[in-house]
């Protein structure tokens, strides 16, 4: 059932109070910094939603998971589960990957079906897909699978992956290389082994860094590390895995870190010992980087609207706009230069340059405009740039201009080539469930029905019911 509940400031802190009629009332942590939770705030932003809704109302959100006429942000990264098999047995699993009694394994005529879907969402079609599972890499038509998506016109194609495959064998990794794979959605938890024991059940790191170095054998130039947090136990690894990272940029891209949520294969009693939001994490990465990225270097996921209203206006058609709800994660980027970090925020006055390019994006209209708007661009933007602080092997002007003209996931990759990106997305249980978030989603799983359903809805409510629905049996 649906309950109320209250979003509120105590001691510093944000907490979410819900009111059961049958359990009675709790309280859990939504945001452990008051301060920052009204600075993402201010940027909350309402989206179109989907024009053409996949499902009727009936029971509302988040019964009507589909996706209906409520949600309020298209489908930004579809994600796939190509089987519930997995070759690990991780404690921590949100998907409860490799328990079950079942297979679920959709057969490829059915993904196709399933990639066609995103793709023609209305106002745009999503651009960016990512497979998963269980262990994507178990099938062995994944690179028909990664081909088909790319003839489909998606443009970004990642695999979330345990990285036991990549490791143990190079051909593999060249093979989906060739079928156009971008990014390697690498699980990787640190860099002590202990760590590994405890949420893998066995040492993996040998395995994460033999994979790392087949993708730079292979020929993968875009690896995110993917680290699940947990409070206690790897919140001392986030400072060795920037530096790891920034060690390794010729094929690391990002870092994305996900706080520790309790679904799945998760011990309940452990929930207040091991809860972590993302100010903690922000905080985190302040404190092992000793001050060279701070808290404040990051922004919530529609702060960089204004790019997507820019760039639509410049092309004439709608764009995948990041209307997101801005407490479901935060990011930055830095720059590297010898043995230093310099955050974006260091050099580029981006809160400025987002109130240009919202200005810019009322004026783009027909040649005149284009060739006004470049020009604006070229003369404005020097303005919101200190040069000073600025990496020396980075023209920051011409990668931002190049990125409005392009529009283009080519203009993006190169930005990133050149950056490291760091990021937290904190998925939700049914202890900090909130609907407010759950309805401007935009990481949407795509299910054999032809359903799309918001990432932390499925796992939370509607996963083991639909597995089973569409299971085949053991095998």
């Amino acid at each position: 059932m649906v309950i109320d509940a209250e979003i509120f400031e105590k001691e510093g802190k944000i907490l979410i109070k819900k009111r059961c009629p049958e359990d009675g009332d709790f309280e859990d942590l939504y945001w452990s910094d008051a301060t920052s939770f009204y600075r993402f705030k201010e940027f909350e932003v309402d989206g179109t939603g989907v024009l053409n809704p996949m499902v009727g109302e009936r029971e509302g959100c988040p019964y009507d998971c589909g996706l209906c006429a409520e949600h309020l942000t298209t489908t930004i990264l579809a994600n796939i589960d190509l089987t519930n098999r997995c070759n690990q047995r991780c404690p921590t699993c949100f998907a409860n990957a490799a328990v079950a009694n079942y297979v679920v394994e959709p057969a490829i005529e059915d993904i196709e079906r399933m990639l066609r879907i995103p793709r023609n969402e209305k106002p745009v079609g999503c651009l960016a897909v990512q497979f998963a599972g269980g262990e994507p890499t178990l099938r062995n038509d994944l690179p028909d699978i990664i081909k088909m998506a790319k003839e489909l016109g998606y443009s970004q194609i990642q695999v979330a992956t345990n990285g036991v495959k990549f490791a143990n064998d190079l051909n593999f990794v060249k093979k989906i290389r060739a079928a156009g794979l971008n990014t390697v959605y690498l699980q990787f938890d640190g860099l002590k082994e202990e760590v590994y024991h405890e949420l893998r059940g066995y040492n993996a790191l040998p395995v994460k860094l033999r994979a790392i170095e087949n993708c730079r054998k292979g020929g993968i130039k875009s690896i995110v590390l993917v680290q699940t947090l947990a409070k206690g136990l790897n919140d001392d690894q986030i400072g060795p895995m920037i530096k790891f990272a920034t060690s390794n940029t010729d094929v690391i891209r990002g870092i994305n870190v996900q706080p520790i949520s309790f679904s799945g294969r998760v011990d309940l009693d452990e929930r207040q010992e091991k809860r972590i939001t993302i100010p903690d994490f922000m905080q985190l990465v302040e404190t092992q980087t000793d001050g060279a990225i701070t808290k404040d270097d990051f922004y919530p996921v529609p702060f960089v609207l204004p790019i997507s209203h820019l760039v639509e206006r410049w092309h004439g058609e709608p764009g995948v706009e990041f209307t997101v709800h801005p407490h479901c994660g935060a990011a930055t980027y830095i720059f590297v230069e010898g043995d230093h970090y310099i955050p974006i925020t260091r050099f580029l006055d981006v809160e400025g340059l987002m109130e240009l390019f919202e200005e810019e994006a009322t004026h783009v209209h027909g040649l005149g405009g284009h060739l006004r708007t470049v020009k604006d661009l070229i003369e404005k933007i020097p303005q919101f740039v200190d040069r000073e602080k600025s990496p020396i092997k980075v023209d920051i002007v011409k990668l931002i201009v190049n990125i409005i003209k392009e529009g283009s996931t080519a203009a993006l990759a190169e930005f990133h080539s050149k950056s490291l990106f760091i990021g937290a997305m904190h998925f939700q249980d049914a202890y900090n469930f909130d609907l407010e978030r759950v309805r401007r989603c935009g990481i949407h799983y795509v299910i054999p029905d032809g359903r799309v359903i918001p990432f932390c809805t499925y796992n939370t409510i509607h996963r083991d019911r639909l597995e089973k629905k569409f299971a085949k049996g053991v095998e």
